[in-house]
């Protein structure tokens, strides 16, 4: 399905002039773990032109937004150095108020003035917007009608302008629950990430290929299957914890470091499904041919029919490097998730930086997606040398695994309400 077939209004279908707009982006940002300030703000970056039209409108901006989580608790921190950033990229003030609904919230809401923008606490300090929530306590978008924030903040505000495609998978209050109260539509991001997705899903310049590789190798087998039944991929190629897992899947010998190390990470379950993957796609799926090891500190590279050491395998080697580039300067479409090695690394950093090159310097429509993959790319390369760099990481990986996303479903049924 095209954007312009999809039942969810865009900003432009609602009157916000003047009005109070709940407005939830997702600007949760990687932090520094000593210093706990913002080291990637791409997320702040793509907010910006939805941000910049509601001021147009002369609206009421009350910005809802998440940093860190239960999950990720060293990342759960106050929100006022990304009102900072948005004041110093948007050159307006941003205000901002440490309480996410409370009184002071609720006071400071009531006192904008049309043209004002608040930024208030962060969501992850409510209960009910953590994730541990979500998956223990099962409530419908109608039941969050009781929750502490929707009931506190939804009768200040006159629409909700959801920007959040990064958290689209997320069944939380300030996700899916003020669509049923207020006039609702979704800001310029979540139609560009849609569209981007839908075009490498569904409409892709061949041929189209498929980069999977990082450490959190559930995102490229979440996709796999619909990819690979769908037409989509005309290749895949594999690398990093992906491309090791592959490997052993088509009966290389790893040695026992590597083969504990993905036990530990509780990956040997994917081992069997890569198997069934080779035997049903052996023709697209790319492995690597050569693999990258640490030796008294120095890079070193062996093939893989001839490893012959017993140490952990970190990147790709440079025959790999040289195939996967060729590859990405003949595609049409190439889709990139997860760095090819351990690219914070000096010793392992050649095979990410040498493919993200490669992309940048293809003629290919290249879309990016994923945290670490983001990250790794603005390390070597412009980004802006790509057609689409993803806010999304969970909810992208659902999406082109043809799953229903609970924003999408909160969103289309707003479309069809009567406020």
């Amino acid at each position: 399905m095209s954007v312009q077939e999809l039942k969810i209004k865009k900003m432009a279908d609602l009157e916000l002039k003047h009005k109070t707009v709940l407005t939830r982006l997702d600007i949760n940002s990687p932090i520094d773990g000593e210093t706990k300030r913002i080291k990637n703000d791409n997320r702040i970056n793509m907010c910006l032109s939805t941000l910049r039209y509601l001021k147009e409108q002369a609206a009421k901006v009350v910005i809802m937004a998440h940093q860190g989580d239960s999950l990720d608790y060293h990342n759960l921190i106050p929100l006022n150095e990304h009102a900072e950033k948005l004041t110093m990229k948007l050159g307006w003030p941003v205000d901002y108020i440490d309480d996410p609904c409370g009184p002071a919230a609720q006071a400071a809401i009531k006192a904008l003035k049309p043209g004002q923008a608040l930024l208030l606490g962060n969501l992850r300090y409510l209960a009910e917007e953590i994730s541990t929530f979500e998956n223990a306590v099962k409530l419908t978008a109608s039941q969050m009608a009781s929750t502490y924030l929707v009931r506190s903040l939804a009768p200040l505000a006159e629409a909700y302008v959801n920007d959040a495609f990064s958290a689209a998978h997320r069944n939380a209050p300030s996700m899916v629950a003020f669509q049923e109260f207020l006039p609702s539509a979704a800001g310029n991001v979540f139609f560009e990430e849609v569209s981007a997705l839908n075009r490498v899903m569904s409409n892709p310049a061949r041929p189209c290929l498929f980069a999977l590789g990082g450490a959190k190798i559930s995102d490229a087998f979440g996709m796999l299957n619909q990819v690979l039944n769908n037409g989509s991929a005309d290749a895949i190629l594999t690398s990093g914890l992906t491309g090791n897992v592959f490997l052993m899947a088509a009966g290389v010998n790893l040695g026992s470091k590597n083969e504990e190390f993905i036990r530990d990470l509780g990956l040997g379950g994917f081992v069997s499904e890569a198997r069934d993957h080779l035997n049903n796609h052996k023709e697209k799926i790319h492995l690597p041919v050569d693999l990258a090891y640490a030796e008294g500190g120095v890079r070193k590279e062996a093939m893989v029919e001839n490893l012959g050491v017993n140490e952990l395998f970190c990147d790709i080697g440079q025959k790999t490097i040289e195939s996967y580039a060729k590859a990405i300067a003949g595609a049409g479409t190439i889709f990139v998730n997860g760095p090819a090695g351990k690219y914070e690394s000096k010793t392992f950093d050649l095979g990410t930086k040498s493919l993200f090159e490669a992309l940048a310097n293809s003629l290919a429509y290249a879309v990016i997606g994923g945290g670490d993959t983001v990250t790794a790319a603005q390390n070597f390369i412009d980004s802006a040398r790509l057609d689409m760099v993803c806010t999304a990481g969970g909810a992208m990986v659902q999406y082109l695994s043809g799953k229903k996303l609970p924003l999408m479903t909160a969103m289309e049924k707003a479309y069809r309400l009567k406020f």
